[in-house]
């Protein structure tokens, strides 16, 4: 399917004055947003990014009509979420990707005049499943295992909630669901002008990464409009961890509350070892080089369209109707909700019980009317909610009913907007009684309604408005209602004080409360939304023309790594033919790292393997070679570990001890501190020690030189809030004394003032300048953590670069200035090293192609015997 750029639907052909049926360009007058200039030369369509908005449902109407050429009359729904929220847009430049309604889905097959007709007249784009795909996507594994797992519902009991268990067959469903929206997006989006997508909520939550596998740099924001589960309840999913990089694998990840973002943020943290920082108010998580944002946001109400609705002659008559007529002389309460089993109606309705028998004044006077929506899909779930609040209902109308009054009255039905906001108009209360909801915008509807919506007889117009909500605390929209009285609908003694409560508060009260969220509202409806999800996801994509990006993985744990245009990977046939040349003249330096270097961090047992020891042996034996394991680790424990190695040199506690051989002495920078660290020592040993008693799983490491408080087996969340607070205490309480307090990989430590990686790295290089004869012509520095920046640094220094250096003397900046230079750091990060290799195997085999180069070496290797820790080095003969 080709790029379509001219996307401006037909208006005048499907124009009607059913609000239902409203084009975008009249939604958008309605809502108060001025309409779009007309196309100009540099604002053209074709040359303005357009925005692809991405939901289960594309926002169509269609009604079955024989005289079309496709058997149904397509029409735009305004009551559509996605069309609703693309208000802040340009519509003239927004294209909506989703599936047809369910008849017309069932009834037509794609073809490409369909695709012209819908896309041409209104920006449509349908993805077409086959049924049991959909069913299984939609029903099986979205609404009976995701949905309900989302909102903390969990199989303890199989014989009764067995649908509720992972299902492999509905999650492949679910996965092939996504990859054909992601087709689908793909054939329509051109990221070099700049479009954006936004997917809209859980049914494409895999979306991120199939359109990341398609078009690696397409800029993706993805708002989920349900909750987002703690992170206890989040890892019991099977595949969290493909959950968890499809919403990475986005620019932008939207939710509606905090509470959701931390859920999210914990789960990256705990499940996948990523941490956030956060900057000017922006919260984002490094992600293999990009980074993602957090936005928080709760979507608005579309001002406009309630508007429509409310000025409606069907609601101005069904207002009169109630108010005159059918509940003429009573008080009433509303209450508009999904039936689902997370929506509290049966605590609602055990409230009103408790409400009438608790205070008899109310008798006769308070009614509760409950309007059900029309259930999104079947089931026993369904029907055992329904069954109960008629039970229910019916109790409470048999006990405090009479003739002409009915306490409780459910509406279930399908009821249209104009008889909803009749109700929210009238209703003194709006009761919420959900126990777990992701937003829930019902409270927003009536606040809107009892302030723009008509008035009772007899009442002046321009009388100030009041209106009172008994809002559950599990509901997303409740941090945003501040004068909303917040109940535990659990509580059921609680929410029916909660309902006296509002009913019979002060009118000042209640308008003091009512004016406070219609000014909110005011300013946050869906053309703020929109505006500021779009504002944000150009801001996370920023960056994204000076990035190269590296495609990896497959299926769903695909993944882009985005570096720098400047910082490349260290291929093997750059730093191969360096070494070689090299071997004829001048010395090598190879400057590495330990710890997520040559062994991976935290392991249970850090001492190198056998693998590593050959490769190190075979590198050392090269009378051309000086190699230096450079780390933090104490002295003892690196000679312990390395003692095979006869001719490799070791610089421990980031290089206060430097031994050049196995059989060399050690040398240290400055004695006289050392002598005097047993003061400071003690000091910080107190402060240490109350962090690690208060900070399960993190212990001390005592060195001759300093201290070291280790976490990487604490919680992950706990741990790095008490590293701050520990480094932050410990700078207070050593400010006077010769040390400096650094923070690591998992580690706070205190070391000696002056000493450093880098600093160490200046004394081999200028040690080897005055021992060789001249310094190294080839100089290969490899490490992963913020200490080996040091090294990076001064490398650059020595090469006449902008490096940082302790050293003042001008040879000494200068030594390097001929030599080739190879920093690299591992993983892909921000960094001083100009190359990356992502992770310790992959040193390991460039360190092995290294060793194995030369001809000598080949025959030495074919004609050793293989042992098992062999294995451990890939290719092992392949990559020399």
């Amino acid at each position: 399917m080709p790029h379509h750029r001219h996307l401006t639907p037909s208006h005048e052909e499907h124009e009607t004055p059913n609000p239902s049926l409203t084009p975008p360009m009249q939604l958008a007058l309605a809502s108060d947003e001025p309409p779009p200039p007309p196309p100009t030369p540099s604002t053209s369509p074709e040359q303005s990014p357009r925005r692809i908005v991405v939901a289960h449902r594309l926002p169509l109407n269609a009604t079955p009509d024989p005289g079309s050429p496709f058997g149904f009359a397509f029409s735009l729904s305004a009551d559509a979420h996605a069309l609703q929220l693309s208000h802040g847009l340009s519509l003239a430049l927004v294209v909506f990707v989703g599936t047809l309604p369910s008849e017309a889905a069932r009834s037509l097959q794609r073809s490409d005049e369909l695709d012209r007709y819908l896309l041409e007249g209104f920006s449509c784009v349908p993805v077409f499943l086959p049924p049991r795909v959909h069913d299984e996507f939609y029903v099986g594994f979205c609404k009976h295992y995701l949905w309900p797992r989302l909102h903390y519902l969990l199989p303890h009991a199989p014989a009764t909630n067995g649908d509720l268990h992972f299902d492999g067959e509905l999650y492949r469903s679910y996965a092939s669901a996504n990859r054909s929206f992601a087709s689908r997006v793909v054939e329509v989006l051109s990221p070099d002008d700049g479009d954006l997508v936004f997917v809209h909520d859980y049914h494409l939550w895999l979306l991120p990464s199939f359109l990341r596998r398609g078009c690696p740099r397409c800029r993706i924001g993805f708002f989920l409009h349900s909750p987002f589960p703690s992170a206890e309840v989040f890892r019991s999913i099977p595949v969290r961890e493909d959950l968890l990089r499809a919403l990475l694998n986005a620019d932008l990840v939207g939710f509606h509350t905090y509470d959701y973002a931390r859920h999210f943020l914990s789960a990256c943290s705990r499940l996948l070892g990523l941490t956030y920082t956060s900057r000017h108010g922006r919260v984002g998580i490094n992600y293999h080089g990009r980074t993602v944002l957090i936005k928080i946001l709760s979507v608005g109400v579309d001002m406009g369209l309630l508007r429509t609705a409310i000025a409606s002659p069907e609601a101005v008559a069904k207002f009169r109707e109630i108010t005159e007529v059918e509940y003429k002389g009573r008080v009433l309460m509303v209450g508009v909700d999904d039936v689902d089993i997370f929506k509290g109606v049966r605590l609602k309705l055990l409230a009103m019980e408790n409400l009438l028998e608790t205070y008899p004044v109310m008798r006769g006077r308070v009614v509760l009317v409950q309007i059900h929506n029309p259930a999104r899909c079947g089931g026993r779930d369904v029907e055992r909610v329904r069954g109960e609040t008629a039970k229910i209902q019916a109790r409470i109308n048999a006990r405090f009913g009479a003739p002409g009054y009915q306490p409780v009255v459910i509406v279930d039905r399908a009821a249209p907007m104009a008889e909803k906001v009749a109700y929210y108009a009238a209703a003194e209360c709006c009761v919420v009684s959900a126990v777990r909801d992701g937003l829930n915008r019902i409270p927003y509807f009536y606040t809107v309604c009892r302030e723009e919506g008509p008035v009772a007889k007899g009442a002046a117009a321009d009388q100030p408005r009041h209106s009172a909500i008994v809002l559950s605390e599990f509901v997303g929209c409740s941090p945003s209602l501040s004068g909303a009285i917040r109940v535990n609908p659990w509580n059921i003694e609680a929410m029916a004080e909660a309902m006296y409560d509002a009913l019979t508060i002060n009118v000042a009260e209640k308008q003091a409360r009512h004016v406070k969220h219609y000014t909110f509202l005011k300013l946050h409806d869906v053309i703020v939304w929109a505006r500021s999800f779009a504002a944000d996801l150009q801001l996370a994509c920023k960056d994204r023309s000076r990035m190269r990006t590296i495609g990896m993985g497959i299926g769903a744990s695909y993944r882009v790594v985005a570096v720098d245009a400047a910082f490349k990977k260290l291929p093997p046939e750059l730093v191969n033919p360096a070494y070689r040349a090299a071997a004829a003249g001048s010395s090598r330096l190879i400057l590495l790292d330990y710890d997520g270097t040559l062994e991976p961090t935290g392991a249970f047992d850090n001492a190198p393997s056998d693998a590593v020891i050959v490769i190190l042996n075979e590198l050392c034996s090269d009378t051309k070679n000086v190699v230096f394991i450079v780390s933090g680790r104490s002295k003892d424990e690196l000679e312990r570990w390395f003692a095979p190695c006869a001719n490799l040199g070791i610089a421990a506690e980031h290089g206060y001890f430097i031994r050049w051989s196995r059989d060399a002495p050690w040398e240290t920078m400055a004695s006289k501190q050392l002598t005097a660290a047993t003061e400071w020592k003690a000091a910080a040993e107190n402060v240490m020690r109350h962090y690690a008693e208060a900070t399960d799983g993190s212990y001390i490491e005592t060195k001759e030189t300093g201290m070291v408080w280790r976490y990487e087996d604490a919680d992950p969340r706990l741990a790095p809030l008490q590293a701050k607070e520990l480094l932050d205490h410990l700078a207070t309480v050593l400010a006077s004394e010769p040390v400096a307090v650094r923070s690591g990989c998992q580690i706070v430590e205190v070391i000696p003032q002056g000493v450093s990686k880098g600093v160490a790295a200046e004394c081999i290089v200028s040690a080897m300048a005055s021992r060789r004869g001249g310094a190294p012509g080839f100089v290969l520095c490899v490490g992963d953590d913020r200490s080996d920046e040091d090294m990076f640094g001064a490398l650059a220094s020595l090469c006449g670069g902008g490096g940082s250096s302790s050293s003042s003397s001008s040879t000494t900046i200068s030594l390097l200035a001929a030599a080739q230079v190879f920093a690299c750091t591992v993983g892909n990060k921000p960094s001083m090293a100009s190359y990356y290799l992502n992770d310790k195997e992959e040193v390991v085999d460039m360190l092995h192609g290294l060793a194995f180069s030369s001809p000598s070496a080949r025959l030495h290797a074919a004609a050793t015997p293989r042992r098992p820790a062999d294995f451990e080095i890939k290719s092992y003969l392949l990559r020399c």
